[in-house]
Parts: C-alpha cells; structure tokens; sequence
C-alpha cells in the first residue's frame, strides 16, 4: 500500500473522513496542516498544474461561498497569490504518493491512483457542515515560515483589528 502525504486543515471533519477510509485501505497518512507550509508558485502548481483555475479553489471557503471571490474570473498568477497568501482557499486535501501529486479527493480517481477497499456512499470532499458567518480571515508568515491567523471581526476598532490565534 502507499504512503501519502496528506495536507489538510487540521480539524476539518472532511478531511478526517478522508483520512479514515486512506487508513482502512491499508495506506499510511502522514498528514500536514497546509497552512503550515511555505506554499511558492511550483509548490501548488505540482498539486494543480493541469486543472482548470476554477478547481483549485476550496467552494466551502467563506471568501468563495460570499461571492469575494469567483474563481471563474480569476486568471493563474492571481489564483496562485491568492491560495499563496491564504492556504485555506486551497482546494483539499492535497496528497503526494512518491512523485505524484493530487488535489481534491474524488473517490473513483483516488481509487483508480492507489486503490481504496470500498467507495464512500457520499461524497468525501463535500462540507458537512453549514456555512457559518465567520469573521473575516487573514494570515500572515512567522519568522520561522508558517501561516499565523488573524481573524477580522466587524465589532473591532482599526486600532486592534488583528487577534492572531
């Protein structure tokens, strides 16, 4: 069986299905918060090159679900600033198996990759929660490289609108 490389957003019920059915194929997960990572052009575009801009683009992101942004209208070098400058627009999880590299989790074109013992009876890459109104999500790069929070809610003043979590 493979050893994949999964980035997720820690926490996200979605990818935690996703995890499961990997492990109870007999695959090994090591997975990765992606907004940890020091995302670059050729680092995404390895996960997506390919794809049509539009997909690759997470449709539960509050940003795309608002309408902000429309991934439609949005040409590579935009798309890329923007899933560089926030991961959670980043459509996942994203997997790598040796060299080969994949975004998204469509249960038959993972099947057909590295073979799952049983396809889900729904639909693993959908949310299942609903949308919420979240505040306004922004992140910055620490020092050391990684993605810090900072979350923008209506009710701040300019003087301490960042509460970086």
């Amino acid at each position: 069986m493979a050893t994949i490389t999964f980035f997720e957003k820690t926490g996200c019920s979605g990818n935690a299905r996703q995890k499961a059915l990997l492990i109870a194929s007999g695959h090994q997960v090591q997975a990765r918060d992606l907004r940890d990572s020091w995302w670059t052009n050729a680092g995404l575009l390895g996960f997506l090159s390919g794809l049509p801009v539009a997909q690759w683009f997470n449709r539960n992101a509050p940003a795309i679900t608002s309408g902000e942004i429309v991934p439609e209208e949005l040409d590579e070098p935009t798309a890329l600033a923007l899933l560089r400058d926030n991961p959670l627009l980043i459509r996942r999880p994203l997997m790598q198996v040796g060299d080969e590299r994949s975004v998204g989790f469509d249960a038959p074109s993972v099947n057909a990759w590295i073979g799952l013992r049983e396809m889900p009876p729904e639909d693993l890459e959908a949310c299942r929660h609903a949308p919420t109104e979240d505040p306004h999500v922004a992140y910055v790069r620490s020092a050391s490289g990684g993605a810090i929070q900072c979350r923008f809610g209506p009710a701040t003043s300019l003087a301490d609108r960042c509460k970086c979590q």
